[in-house]
């Protein structure tokens, strides 16, 4: 269940009032903070867990909310190695490896990108993320490697983030996924949300439920049991490339939360010691939120993905397949 500061637990009070209301009312917890439990899937509600702080929630309902141990406020510089892409007195873009989490949270209070930045950039980070997320304008998953923008000033994060907001930022992942994708290039289109089974995954709900998110694919190459598909994102959710993917029954290869690694090629990734989803993202196009010029940054696939995409090509296929990695 994870290490928690504390579990409160009751029954709701009033009849037919918000659930984010109707909690803060009898635990003691702000409204505010009850909506940000609610987002991390630490609240259960008559014993399912609670996604939705505007459900109308009726008297006597049972909840448990479960209070994460607190982590230190404040980041801390490390020297940690950074890959810098691009960076001036505005910005820094960064080629993040798998492996490393972006930003402190339980269970990795240091050790992220966010503490080597602090490192790299003297602290000069914009201040709109909070003390634990400087300059954090978007975040790409721990074992997911690739592309990242970060800002320095308060100015280009709020031009980042009306960028990404109105959905103008390129943003372009390779991957590898289990099996062919049927039709070969097409659009996922699915509302994702928390899953109400499994806090620590995200699910395709019904629409009004969860954040719109649109993923357009196209296959690259057929590889032996698998394929290389680029994904380019026309929204930015959690897990959304793994969750679309999986959805249409193609996993990515390695995926330990949204897939099964088909059975043939598990001896292949234990081999490799592929233990992370093949997800990159590869290439990252934005307008300078202070210059105005356009800026666009591509990063090679990184070795372990290279290594898992020559093994699955076809004799006589590597070379052709290569050149598109």
């Amino acid at each position: 269940m994870g290490a928690f500061d504390s579990i409160i637990a009751g029954t709701i009070a009033n009849d037919g009032q918000r659930l984010d209301k109707a909690l803060a009312d009898v635990s003691g917890l702000s409204r505010e903070r009850v909506k940000a439990l609610l987002a991390e899937g630490q609240i259960w509600l008559g014993g399912a867990l609670a996604t939705q702080a505007s459900a109308k929630v009726a008297q006597g309902t049972k909840f448990e909310i479960r209070v994460p141990q607190a982590v230190p406020a404040e980041a801390v510089a490390q020297d940690i190695p950074l890959a810098v892409v691009y960076e001036d007195e505005a910005l820094v873009v960064v080629d993040k490896p798998a492996g490393l989490v972006v930003h402190p949270a339980a269970g990795n209070a240091d050790g992220t990108l966010v503490n080597a930045l602090l490192h790299h950039c003297r602290g000069q980070l914009s201040g709109i993320g909070g003390v634990a997320r400087p300059g954090i304008v978007h975040r790409i998953d721990k074992d997911t490697s690739g592309l990242l923008v970060v800002a320095k000033t308060d100015v280009a994060h709020e031009g980042l983030a009306a960028q990404f907001a109105d959905h103008s930022i390129v943003r372009a992942y390779k991957c590898v996924t289990g099996g062919l994708p049927v039709p070969p290039s097409g659009t996922v289109r699915g509302a994702i949300a928390r899953s109400s089974h499994d806090r620590k995954k995200m699910a395709l709900v019904e629409d009004g439920r969860g954040k719109h998110a649109v993923t357009h694919y196209r296959t690259l190459a057929t590889l032996e049991g698998a394929a290389l598909v680029e994904c380019r994102l026309e929204t930015g959710r959690t897990h959304q490339v793994r969750v679309h993917l999986a959805s249409i029954g193609h996993a990515l290869l390695g995926d330990p939360v949204y897939g099964r690694t088909p059975p043939k090629l598990r001896p292949l990734l234990v081999r490799l010691g592929f233990q992370r989803q093949a997800l990159h993202a590869a290439e990252l196009g934005f307008i300078h939120p202070v210059s105005g010029r356009p800026l666009h940054f591509v990063s090679a696939t990184p070795v372990d993905m290279r290594e898992l995409i020559v093994e699955l090509c076809a004799e006589g296929q590597d070379a052709k397949v290569m050149a598109m990695v």
